[in-house]
């Protein structure tokens, strides 16, 4: 079976004029905002960075099918983790096409499914922050969704990131791949 790595994944990166209200809510709330860019995560962990140039090729071929198409992030959602656990994300939508571009990927790549075994299966998020205790996300919630100000940007390309190991464990992009066009 492929190798697969925590240190790679497969994203979608907002365009970086749009990251300001993003960071500003997981400068105070995310624990990860060190080690990730704003993404929306499609596979991982993923294939070694060595394996990048070949399914980018791969992965081009797939995406030239798939025209640009426009994302709105207006609502903030949670998911329940375990012990009074919380992560909150922004709700891409419409999530469907980005369905679809996760399970096209994927059949590339069979073993790196991890973003499908949930319980939801794949859930397209932009993940935000993490909190503790019920009556803190119920609080944070409401201030995050009543400050939020949708913002919309068209989905054109994904990304291949990769991460050295510590101290050099920053997400960068490797490699990216557009959509509806030839590369």
């Amino acid at each position: 079976m492929a190798i697969k790595t925590h240190t790679t994944a497969v994203v979608i990166i907002p365009p970086i004029d749009l990251w300001r209200p993003i960071q500003a809510i997981r400068q105070e709330h995310d624990r990860h905002i060190r080690r990730w860019m704003p993404h929306l995560t499609l596979i991982y962990p993923f294939r070694p960075r060595q394996e990048f140039a070949a399914l980018a090729q791969r992965f081009a071929v797939l995406c030239q099918a798939i025209q640009p198409f426009g994302i709105d992030l207006a609502e903030v959602r949670l998911f329940r983790q375990r012990r009074e656990s919380y992560t909150f994300w922004l709700a891409p939508e419409p999530k469907e096409p980005l369905v679809r571009l996760q399970a096209m990927l994927a059949s590339m790549v069979p073993n790196c499914d991890d973003v499908t075994r949930h319980r939801d299966a794949f859930t397209p998020h932009l993940t935000v922050g993490q909190v503790r205790g019920e009556a803190q996300m119920s609080r944070l919630q409401q201030a995050l969704q009543a400050d939020w100000r949708p913002l919309s940007f068209t989905m054109c390309e994904v990304s291949l990131i990769w991460r050295g190991n510590p101290p050099d464990d920053v997400f960068r992009v490797s490699q990216t791949v557009r959509l509806g066009t030839p590369q």
